[in-house]
């Protein structure tokens, strides 16, 4: 099973095709879903604290796959969700892989620069709008994620450590035009890592591989997946 782990602010929707497109490429099960707060899931209904990332991968992500008799998944993380997979395995939860989109370990200017930028096109240029097309919730769904990386605290925030307690192979994909983190993100990964890790660095493309360069995003999953000793 591959198990999609949407961003910061996405949902199932907003994969659009990348999912059915997955799944074709590789003759795999592909499951996606929206996190608590996200797409057409409930409402957040309280401020997310700066572990929250912690909290989906060791608490919502285990009871989720217990309840759908998942067993070892690959999981397939973009942004927030790449890190909230590397938290997962991490946390000594077993997996078959990781594949990893622009993900994060630390915090960067470059990611802060990102997300205040966002934070200006949310509440002045349409950000709203178009995020209300893929979420029932979208003012919550946003401040949720915006306010909590912009806390002075979230500075601190660091799971490079998580990165040295996965067992299971790694395909990191990355972007040098990312504007929300640099290639000190899957270096930082690459140097810690005691399982084997490949890497693939796309040019052309921002912060969603998945998105700017589907199909060599979709090729190198093929590629990883099919080398991976499972059934």
């Amino acid at each position: 099973m591959l198990v999609l782990l949407h961003e910061g602010l996405g949902s199932v929707s907003m994969w659009k095709d990348f999912p059915d497109l997955l799944a074709a490429a590789t003759g795999r099960c592909v499951l996606a879903y929206s996190r608590y707060g996200h797409g057409a899931s409930t409402g957040l209904g309280e401020p997310r604290r700066v572990d929250y990332m912690h909290r989906e991968a060791l608490t919502a992500l285990p009871q989720l796959l217990a309840g759908l008799n998942i067993e070892r998944p690959v999981l397939i993380g973009h942004s927030d969700g790449a890190s909230i997979a590397i938290i997962h395995a991490g946390g000594g939860h077993a997996v078959a892989g990781l594949v990893l989109l622009a993900p994060h370990v630390f915090v960067e200017e470059a990611t802060i620069k990102g997300i205040a930028a966002a934070r200006r096109s949310f509440e002045t240029a349409g950000l709203a709008e178009r995020l209300a097309r893929y979420h029932d919730h979208p003012q919550t769904m946003f401040r949720g994620w915006n306010d909590v990386w912009l806390k002075p605290e979230f500075r601190d925030w660091n799971i490079e450590a998580c990165v040295e307690n996965i067992s299971a192979p790694m395909l990191l994909i990355q972007s040098n035009t990312d504007p929300y983190g640099t290639l000190a993100q899957i270096d930082a990964i690459a140097q810690r890592a005691r399982a084997p890790v490949v890497q693939s660095l796309l040019a052309g493309s921002s912060h969603s591989p998945h998105v700017d360069c589907r199909e060599e995003t979709i090729d190198a999953i093929k590629k990883f997946v099919d080398a991976l000793d499972v059934p």
